[in-house]
């Protein structure tokens, strides 16, 4: 069994008395092989001592659908921060099996909240745009109402609510649109789209940004540093946590093949035409929100964050996978 770090840590004696310095930090990662868990587990790694789970674990349950042992593994773990990366995100698919994205997203956040609180620990969480309604063109900011337009948004907003009442230390962060370098992702899809046909049509009416899911660890990670080094419980809440500027999917799109065929001018590009379309193009069981654009003012200030235009991440995305 790991030894709880509680506080070890020592008040660094210069000319920051307010920060700690942890000798030792157990961190607890559930979903450790998603977009953003896997890397999580690159990103935490030189906090301290990681056990990173995931649903097929089993010297440790890290199964969401299994709330009651979930929490035990808390109990059992007794980490300084458990960092929740897994979910039920098929946005889709969720219409039709409410129940279970339902313990994924709500259920099974609320369990670990409540362990947290028991153990001391902090709970870093993400969330979702999707819990807003997507009216307007304004960036959603943490505090704006919300009023979400399916399942999956449904159930995210109710697992933000169950772990704020759990009453335990938490970072909610709210993103859209992540994208990873590792398994599928849309740039992907239209790079192979644009060396197959010579029109494609992309939709056009929904605005966000693209973020990498690197950017969203390594936010994590400097976010849990300062969290835990501070003790400040000011810093307990919602924060919205995507890359600078905005686009629409058609606009990201363009971007990337542009970008792809200055890196490679010689691959058999065949589209000539990239034809902007609105959502009814492309009916889905769940609706889309048009207006994904958050407010990361709150989180740029409270943690002293610079982040980075949208294209900026793509660019890097696209010097990897091609």
């Amino acid at each position: 069994m790991l030894l709880k770090s509680s506080f070890l840590a020592q008040r660094v004696a210069t000319s920051q008395p307010h920060l700690l310095i942890w000798a030792f930090m157990n961190i607890l990662l559930l979903g450790k092989n998603g977009q953003v868990g896997w890397e999580l587990q690159r990103s935490l790694a030189p906090l301290g001592q990681l056990i990173a789970l995931d649903r097929h674990s089993t010297l440790h349950c890290g199964d969401l659908s299994k709330p009651e042992a979930l929490a035990q593994t808390v109990r059992d773990v007794r980490p300084d921060v458990i960092v929740n990366a897994a979910a039920h995100t098929a946005v889709d698919k969720a219409e039709s099996e409410p129940d279970l994205a339902r313990t994924l997203n709500a259920t099974a956040p609320a369990a670990l909240a409540q362990a947290a609180a028991e153990v001391g620990a902090w709970l870093v969480h993400y969330s979702t745009d999707y819990v807003f309604n997507g009216e307007g063109q304004t960036p959603w900011q943490e505090g704006d109402a919300t009023g979400p337009l399916g399942v999956y948004g449904q159930t995210k907003l109710e697992g933000e609510q169950h772990i704020a009442a759990s009453g335990c230390k938490h970072l909610i962060f709210r993103t859209s649109w992540v994208y990873a370098a590792r398994g599928g992702n849309f740039a992907r899809t239209m790079l192979r789209l644009a060396q197959e046909r010579e029109r494609l049509t992309v939709i056009d009416d929904q605005r966000g940004a693209p973020t990498g899911a690197d950017l969203i660890a390594d936010v994590s990670a400097h976010a849990i540093r300062q969290a835990l080094g501070t003790q400040d419980a000011a810093l307990s809440g919602i924060y919205h946590l995507v890359a600078a500027g905005e686009t629409s999917w058609h606009g990201y799109a363009s971007h990337a093949i542009e970008r792809a065929r200055q890196i490679q001018p010689d691959a058999p590009w065949k589209v000539t035409e990239i034809a902007p379309v609105p959502t009814s193009a492309f009916p889905t069981p769940a609706r889309r929100p048009l207006n994904s654009r958050l407010n990361t003012q709150r989180l740029q200030t409270r943690f002293g964050l610079t982040l980075p235009a949208w294209q900026q991440g793509v660019d890097r995305l696209l010097a990897e996978i091609l």
